[in-house]
């Protein structure tokens, strides 16, 4: 191939200046930095990926040292480009091309790559200064790209661009494609893509191997502008990310052709050198050794960073409140929980500029199209492709830019967890928004019903569960989450139930609310959205029958309010009983159970969806599962006769 052959090459040029010869030696010889940097690291510690490292040795060098515009100084200003490696373990030569900046020195990364106590971890992380974003799950960091580059187009109305590296074996992924489709049809042009087309996967040679052409259909049929480049090729580099700048309305792809191991002798774009480290001694010296030979200055590069333009706002996501307060009547039913999640959006956009939803084409089910009616252009449309939805909004939340919602059916969350798995790792503060939670949306059947978000959500580290039970309650619900540091979730149910709560109850996170309250009190309820109705219901029933119940509504089910529910079972004879619309495993149930397990003599018992479903009435469902006021009051007769 042709150094600098370029394939597709849309879009009006601005004049390019070709770097002097000074600059592209000094390009090539940090190029080689690089893998040395990425050789000695990694055999130090006999572990990582040197081969897949190499292979991108000089997309990092003319990325970083003439593409860029960035402060070593500070990595996260909100000014400076942004920069994703999805390819998350070739992590060696992005930490060798930021110990080239100055950042820290070489031997700090050769000491300290993958060892305890450094943040220089064996994937990358926000724990370093330079990192937005987790990577290493492949196929995520595109769609995290694009939030970052949405957010600057369209929010901060900015100079800064986003490049994200992405592997060729990680372009199986969906997920990749789903960013391809998001980018084009929003005309991401501060947006550049790169296919590190190295021909080799982890076990085996990737699908297409070294097939340009095929690439380069599939990057343009998605309406992206398209260049096929000799990756190791500096110049060719160079004029291809100018180019790429130029071109306006739509987002660029540099497929770069390059080769695994590149400049390590008997290793270089063979098969069977995936994730392992030359080993320490001769053999790794003999590779440095050989790559040494090509570098002309093993003195400072003498290379200027570009500084960024200094054009992004100054923005202030902090103590975040509702416009007005929540403006409903004690009792009445004519507003679910679904659709006071749609006014606390439209109430917090009023506030704050910054407050933006998203959503994978349900806007119309889950309410989140009140804010897109309110303001189109703080709405962002994801269609249905929700793991690129989760990657958008850890973009657009990175930096602390925007305040973001990102909603769908709560079941389909499902088949984004992995990304929401790594959002946690990624430190986001993005809150997700899930409806159409169990057995009690009826009729649409057991596809559609969210049985397992509970669990899903409790079992990520970072992130605050929050559970309404009415409009008032979510209102401040979203107020809450939208100022919670870590991820959110917060479950709103798709039933028209009463308002419980007066306009002016406060409310906090990880603190519960006691509804019903007596001295003769035996037993415990705890419910959650629809169950906290029920058990009401199930409250008054029992009363006129004389026996008293105490019933909780945990408002927050992570973190769960120990104190408020260790005190009523003491209270109670040790007696709960929690009611959910959710499978048994990992919801309110056994979040209570964590909390009373060191305690002794407190019997809670699980009133639970206990199989796979089936479609029916909401009231029917209900009935049939056991988890409405009839049962409940079953439950509470058998528990007291223990």
């Amino acid at each position: 191939m042709s150094s600098n052959h370029v394939i597709t090459n849309t879009g009006k040029m601005a004049d390019y200046h070709r770097p002097d010869a000074k600059t592209l030696q000094a390009l090539k010889d940090i190029s080689n930095k690089i893998r040395i940097h990425s050789i000695k690291s990694t055999s130090a510690c006999n572990s990582g990926h040197p081969t897949s490292s190499c292979s991108i040795a000089e997309l990092m060098s003319v990325l970083f040292f003439n593409t860029m515009r960035y402060r070593v100084s500070a990595p996260r200003d909100p000014n400076s480009d942004r920069f994703v490696l999805s390819k998350g373990h070739a992590c060696p030569a992005l930490y060798g091309a930021w110990a080239e900046t100055g950042l820290f020195t070489p031997q700090q990364l050769y000491d300290e790559l993958r060892t305890l106590n450094s943040d220089l971890e064996g994937h990358p992380t926000p724990r370093l200064s330079f990192i937005d974003v987790a990577t290493g799950s492949l196929g995520q960091g595109l769609s995290v790209s694009c939030g970052m580059a949405y957010t600057g187009k369209y929010y901060d109305k900015a100079s800064y661009r986003t490049y994200c590296i992405v592997g060729d074996g990680e372009s199986a992924e969906g997920s990749i494609w789903e960013a391809f489709a998001f980018a084009s049809n929003y005309k991401l042009d501060n947006l550049c893509c790169i296919l590190d087309v190295n021909r080799l996967g982890q076990s085996e040679p990737t699908a297409y191997q070294h097939d340009f052409e095929l690439y380069r259909k599939r990057v343009e049929s998605f309406g992206w502008n398209a260049y096929v480049v000799d990756g190791h090729d500096t110049e060719a580099l160079c004029k291809a990310f100018h180019d790429a700048s130029t071109v306006k309305e739509r987002p660029s792809c540099i497929i770069a052709k390059t080769f695994k191991g590149r400049g390590i002798p008997g290793v270089e774009d063979l098969d069977g050198f995936h994730g392992k480290p030359i080993p320490l001694g001769p053999k790794a010296d003999a590779a440095v050794e050989v790559i040494q030979k090509l570098i002309k200055n093993n003195g400072p590069h003498g290379l200027a960073i570009s500084s960024p333009v200094k054009d992004a706002p100054i923005v202030n996501n902090t103590n975040l409140k509702l416009s007005a307060p929540p403006s409903y009547s004690l009792g009445e039913t004519r507003v679910s929980v679904r659709e006071a999640y749609g006014n606390a959006l439209v109430s917090m956009a009023k506030n704050n500029p910054r407050i933006i939803a998203m959503d994978g084409d349900t806007k119309n089910s889950t309410f989140s199209g009140k804010l897109n009616d309110y303001d189109s252009e703080r709405y962002i449309e994801c269609f249905i492709a929700e793991q690129n939805m989760v990657g958008v909004a850890v973009g657009c939340a990175t930096r602390d830019r925007m305040v973001v919602f990102a909603s769908t059916f709560a079941a389909f969350f499902s088949r984004a967890y992995d990304q929401i798995r790594m959002a946690a790792i990624s430190m986001t503060n993005a809150n997700f928004v899930g409806t159409h939670c169990g057995v009690s949306i009826g009729e649409d059947g057991p596809s559609q019903m969210a049985l397992e978000d509970l669990a899903m959500f409790r079992a990520i580290p970072t992130c605050t569960v929050f559970y309404p039970s009415d409009p008032v309650s979510c209102e401040r619900a979203i107020e809450l989450a939208a100022n919670t540091k870590g991820m959110t979730f917060s479950r709103v149910g798709r039933p028209t139930n009463a308002v419980i709560y007066a306009n002016d109850e406060v409310f906090e996170v990880g603190k519960a609310k006691v509804i019903k309250k007596s001295d003769k009190d035996v037993v415990t309820l705890i419910g959650a959205g629809v169950t906290i109705h029920e058990c009401l219901a199930a409250h008054e029933a029992l009363k006129d029958s004389g026996i008293m119940t105490r019933v909780i509504d945990p408002f927050t089910i992570k973190p769960i309010d120990q104190e408020t529910i260790l005190a009523s079972a003491r209270a109670t004879g040790g007696r709960i009983i929690t009611v959910e619309d959710h499978y048994p495993e990992g919801g309110l149930g056994e979040a209570v159970m964590s909390a009373v397990s060191e305690e002794r003599d407190i019997i809670v018992r699980k009133l639970a969806v206990p199989r796979v479903p089936r479609s029916g009435k909401a009231a029917e469902l209900l009935d049939l599962y056991g988890i409405n006021a009839k049962h409940i009051a079953q439950a509470v007769k058998q528990i007291l006769k223990k």
